[in-house]
């Protein structure tokens, strides 16, 4: 039962088409195996990137496909609805991206049609193992040596690390707290590893690893930005990436209610389908319910972000609420299904799996909640304009 959606053009309801029928026929046949393999779909984002998808949010004149991030987040649900690797994979190169488009100079820009067209997979290197939700008490250093830096440190929980071809890089070039720069690094850099891949619980087929830098040598005109300007790059692409997680976990959602909602019409007990019984007719509601509640909440963030206005606020709304409804739906979802959606004959059981780090990671729900918090004390004492 695929999601009902109001598109701005046909043009964009020919798109939405497009990636329905890439992830039916392309990504479907291939997700059970390479979740349980634990098989990185490299050659997934090389097709994606043939069609366009990666580079969706972007102007066409650096290669992007020139769509509103409305549309481009429906975009991430279709994919995410049938595997969500694959969303959370495009949402991450997206980001890995977002600062050469917003900070690079024209020079480096030239850089991004190969990044956008998907020849170059990205990856975005923020967390440490002690400085997640605080990233600014980060180690890694970057010391300037003529016309390179040299970055000593480590990078956990990197998605696509190993895999990717450039990583976008937060190092720390002064010692006050919010001395940290940006750098892209290509994947070939001498010095730079990748541990091997977390063992994680869900998203098996997505690799996550600490990247290791070991005296790597990176050169000046790879620095996106001034001197310290890192943070600031790095958490005005959050907002951003926050969105692409909610649309993700939207997409989770809607794919764990539809196969819910497929064997409820099809399994019967006392001589009626279970649908008919109320008390699972009632749950398979309170999950269409929460779909199309998350899904709200993204898109009315989402037409912020278009118009220019700001959105910070209303990306952690809708980060939160996605990804905690995204927990219960799945959750629901196995309920529905009973024994059979506690084993792996039927994809429920990865479904909830993979809703749970929706919850942590591009920032936990906890603070998402300062975030939110935050921004209602900013808007009750007037300093948040409503242009």
């Amino acid at each position: 039962m695929p999601a009902d959606r109001v598109l701005p053009t046909e043009e964009t309801a020919d798109l939405l088409r497009l990636v329905r029928h890439l992830a039916t026929t392309e990504l479907a046949p291939a997700v059970a195996r390479a979740e349980a393999e634990e098989d990185f779909p490299r050659e997934v984002f090389r097709l994606l990137g043939r069609a366009g998808v990666l580079g969706l949010p972007y102007p066409e004149e650096v290669g992007g496909g020139g769509v509103s991030y409305e549309v481009y987040l429906q975009v991430l649900e279709e994919l995410a609805a049938v595997w969500a690797s694959v969303g959370v994979g495009v949402s991450v190169h997206a980001l890995s991206c977002f600062g050469l488009f917003t900070r690079g100079t024209e020079e480096q820009k030239a850089w991004l049609p190969d990044m956008l067209g998907g020849e170059q997979l990205g990856a975005y290197c923020l967390s440490e193992a002690h400085a997640g939700s605080d990233p600014a008490a980060m180690r890694t250093t970057a010391r300037r040596d003529g016309d390179h830096y040299v970055l000593d440190g480590a990078k956990a929980w990197t998605t696509h690390g190993g895999h990717a071809d450039f990583y976008k890089v937060m190092a720390r070039t002064a010692d006050d707290r919010n001395g940290i720069s940006c750098f892209l690094v290509p994947a070939d850099s001498e010095g730079l590893l990748a541990d091997p891949p977390e063992r994680k619980m869900g998203l098996t087929g997505s690799a996550t690893a600490t990247m290791r830098f070991d005296g790597v040598r990176v050169p000046v005109e790879r620095r996106l930005g001034e001197e310290g300007d890192g943070l600031k790059i790095a958490l005005a692409g959050l907002d951003s990436g926050r969105l692409g997680i909610a649309a993700v976990a939207t997409g989770l959602a809607q794919g764990a209610l539809d196969h819910a909602l497929a064997y409820a019409r099809e399994r019967e007990t006392f001589g009626r389908r279970i649908i008919d019984h109320q008390g699972l007719g009632f749950v398979l509601a309170d999950m269409e319910a929460a779909v199309q509640s998350a899904r709200a909440t993204t898109l009315a963030a989402a037409r912020l972000r278009d118009l220019g206005r700001p959105f910070s606020r209303a990306a952690s709304v809708a980060k939160l609420v996605a990804t905690d409804q995204a927990m219960k739906v799945t959750t629901d979802a196995v309920q529905v299904l009973g024994g059979a959606g506690y084993t792996r004959d039927f994809p429920v059981e990865r479904y909830m799996r993979e809703a749970k780090v929706m919850q942590i990671f591009e920032g936990t729900n906890q603070i998402q909640r300062m975030v939110i918090a935050r921004g209602l004390d900013a808007r009750g004492s007037g300093e948040i304009s409503h242009v």
